[in-house]
């Protein structure tokens, strides 16, 4: 058995800078374009199919989620190479980064996978994980996956988004401790 650290909802978002490919850096958690909330989309890497799919209509829920004050930032443990390569066939406007460390991936307490064989990639890398982070830098929603075939459904993350950013007293959810 292995130790796991898992980010729990209601904790602060770790600290953590990434590269895009425009030479800039972006804190991840760190809201931008004027939203006060940001959502976080850790993805597989240019190998994964099912992960163009889920970037290209994270694009289609941009707007809707800019409009509830959540800004979009993806990121894999992909190179720079691995992910201009990817841009080919990603029609996305928010910030993509790229470079996400091992150790970077074990602060996230997302599962890592190694590549299967050689055409798949080169690095081990990090299963898909969702995190919204609020104003003040705290875990409002987590969601985790040790496959890429579980992913959140977009349309009820938005929705479900809404509704919390409406509800001027909706808590995070599931910080019950046992």
């Amino acid at each position: 058995m292995t130790d796991s650290i898992k980010l729990k909802s209601g904790e602060l978002f770790p600290t953590i800078e990434a590269n895009l490919l425009d030479g800039s850096a972006i804190e991840l958690g760190k809201p931008q374009a004027g939203a006060d909330w940001q959502m976080v989309v850790v993805y597989r890497g240019k190998h994964c199919p099912l992960c163009l799919r889920y970037l290209n209509a994270l694009e289609n829920h941009k707007e809707a989620l800019a409009e509830i004050g959540v800004s979009v930032v993806a990121i894999s443990a992909d190179s720079k190479q691995q992910l201009t390569e990817h841009m080919e066939k990603l029609t996305i406007s928010y910030p993509i980064a790229y470079g996400l460390t091992e150790a970077q991936m074990k602060e996230l307490g997302v599962y890592i996978s190694a590549p299967r064989s050689a055409q798949e990639t080169d690095h081990n890398f990090s299963e898909p994980a969702l995190f919204v982070i609020n104003e003040q830098g705290r875990l409002q929603m987590v969601n985790v996956s040790n496959a890429p075939f579980l992913r959140p459904d977009l349309d009820s993350v938005v929705h479900g988004l809404g509704f919390v950013r409406n509800q001027a007293d909706y808590p995070i959810r599931g910080t019950v401790t046992y």
